[in-house]
């Protein structure tokens, strides 16, 4: 069922899954080397399918980070859709945000011809709680950043956020590392991995519904109980040359991949 939900967006709303700039989008100059390298583990095309990423949509990424994803997203959107980046406050609560939003802000300016449409919004709960205008976006997405939330006790506001966000009907992708089911509350914010049951939970107490799981980014290998948690493995190696034969054969995180819906009513 991997391509279903895909498949009932196009014939339900019209969107044409075929007018997608995908070549552009996985080997476009704005892509690195390094990071089409991580296409292996991350697998940008068939979550943003398995998600419904469809022509015409309005789109929200939440958290960009660094934006290696909205690289993929941005030509996929551009010309045919609206795409919002709902990154950090400007009066952040600490210099982290305000350095990870400059670089963000600095690598759209570098490439105004792709990134010029792209509309860069705050969310910084308590405080910036607007992602995008209320009931506009078709498709949120976020990539491994519930135990970031979960460490600045923000999970639900976020999700709060989102949901306000979203159109009756409308979808939220979620993929997040994955811990072991009955990992507790503090390992889960201290190791990065969280549990599906944890994660499904806090969307259905926002009011989203479970709409499909995906396997496309699980990674049998990753044993999810590394002394530093996820970031023993690459690309972040924390552990420098320690066993890095070993974190470089397991490859990135096993992760879950989860596609939730606000009610339609």
């Amino acid at each position: 069922m991997k391509y279903g939900i895909a498949l009932v967006l196009a014939l339900t709303t019209g969107f044409a899954q075929a007018a997608l700039d995908w070549d552009t989008a996985l080997n476009g100059a704005q892509r690195s080397e390094a990071n089409k390298a991580r296409d292996e583990f991350r697998h940008p095309r068939e979550t943003l399918e398995f998600f419904g990423l469809s022509e015409g949509m309005t789109v929200l990424e939440v958290a960009p980070g660094g934006g290696w994803y909205t690289e993929v997203i941005a030509p996929l959107v551009a010309g045919n859709g609206t795409f919002y980046a709902a990154h950090g406050s400007l009066n952040p609560p600490s210099s982290y945000y305000r350095n990870s939003l400059g670089k963000f802000l600095q690598k759209l300016a570098a490439e105004q011809d792709l990134y010029g449409s792209v509309i860069v919004t705050q969310l910084q709960p308590p405080a910036e709680m607007t992602a995008a205008p209320a009931g506009s976006v078709d498709l949120a997405v976020a990539f491994r950043n519930v135990h970031s939330w979960m460490r600045g006790d923000v999970l639900e506001p976020t999700f709060k956020a989102v949901y306000t966000a979203l159109k009756p009907g409308g979808r939220f992708g979620i993929v997040q590392h994955r811990a072991k089911p009955g990992t507790d509350v503090e390992a889960m914010k201290a190791s990065g991995y969280v549990t599906e049951d944890y994660v499904i939970a806090a969307a259905k107490k926002a009011g989203f519904e479970l709409v499909e799981r995906s396997e496309v980014n699980a990674n049998p290998k990753d044993t999810a109980d590394h002394p530093d948690g996820v970031w023993n493995l690459p690309p972040s190696f924390r552990a420098g040359d320690t066993n890095r034969d070993k974190y470089q054969a397991i490859g990135e995180s096993d992760r879950m991949t989860l596609l939730f819906a606000r009610p339609a009513k």
